[in-house]
């Protein structure tokens, strides 16, 4: 029988990651405000004698340092660049690592949310396990889905008749 690529599972894995969860929107959202947030840094500290942050490749370095809470970022000179940092530090912390809480949460919660999901991927392994069921599973397998064909047959004849 056919055997899975596990490149093909990696990227059905992916793209189910950024169909249903919020990753990639939060992701760019992140990027947005961490190149906006630089930019507000450097524009305040680029003529400050003794700051650290002399070019805008500096800012973005520090964007990255400030926001993963190594305390590894050099601290801004001025009052103002200082509360864009604070500021930045915790809205870019809070994105981050709300971001990788939500997208776990909503990838384990898809299949309670969504049982008919969870019977296609269900089939969809068992497909892909078919060398090695046994017999019993074979033929629970064949109910299941004849069950299921049955009972779309009937949705399909509810609806045309509804």
């Amino acid at each position: 029988m056919r055997r899975v690529n596990p490149h093909r599972r990696f990227k059905r894995f992916i793209k189910d990651v950024s169909a249903h969860t919020p990753f990639t929107k939060m992701v760019v959202a992140l990027i947005v405000l961490w190149l906006l947030f630089s930019a507000s840094i450097y524009l305040v500290e680029r003529n400050i004698e003794g700051s650290a942050i002399n070019s805008y490749g500096d800012a973005l370095y520090w964007g990255v340092a400030a926001f993963s809470t190594a305390g590894i970022a050099d601290t801004p000179i001025s009052s103002i660049a200082q509360l864009v940092g604070g500021i930045w530090i915790v809205i870019g912390s809070v994105l981050f690592f709300g971001t990788i809480v939500a997208t776990v949460t909503t990838y384990f919660m898809r299949p309670m949310q969504r049982p008919h999901k969870k019977i296609i991927d269900t089939i969809e392994y068992n497909l892909e396990q078919l060398d090695d069921l046994t017999i019993d599973e074979l033929d629970l397998l064949k109910e299941t889905v004849d069950t299921l064909i049955a009972h779309v047959e009937h949705l399909k004849e509810k609806q045309s008749t509804g």
